[in-house]
């Protein structure tokens, strides 16, 4: 894995959440659509999607414009970040590439038990 993927990974795509995110918007750049639809599309709960989607807004991958009160999405606007999802996504079509990008995303998530009493 390269340097800058491995940041990208870190930095912008460290949860599984955001990888599937990320993996629409690149297979669909054209999309602008609200965070209930998003969650619809990829079978998420709207209020894990509305979270992360704000990250990825925040981490300048995607774009966030209020229209008629509604957030809208859509893919960012920077070269080099579009470069990077696309490296990205190819990379994956390697299973030894996931198989690492896996463990990373795991690692960052930094999971710890619950105490839910």
């Amino acid at each position: 894995m390269t340097p800058e993927l491995l940041a990208f990974l870190h930095q912008k795509v460290n949860s599984f959440v955001k990888w599937d995110l990320v993996r629409f918007f690149h297979d669909n750049p054209h999309t602008k659509d609200t965070v209930e639809n998003l969650a619809r599309y990829i079978g998420r709960d709207v209020k894990t999607i509305e979270r992360e989607l704000n990250s990825l807004a925040s981490a300048d991958v995607l774009k966030r414009e209020e229209i008629s009160g509604l957030d809208i999405y859509e893919l960012g606007e920077d070269k080099a970040i579009r470069q990077l999802i696309a490296e990205f996504i190819e990379a994956c079509h390697d299973r030894a590439f996931r198989v690492e990008a896996i463990h990373h995303v795991i690692k960052e998530m930094q999971f710890s038990p619950r105490h839910d009493f």
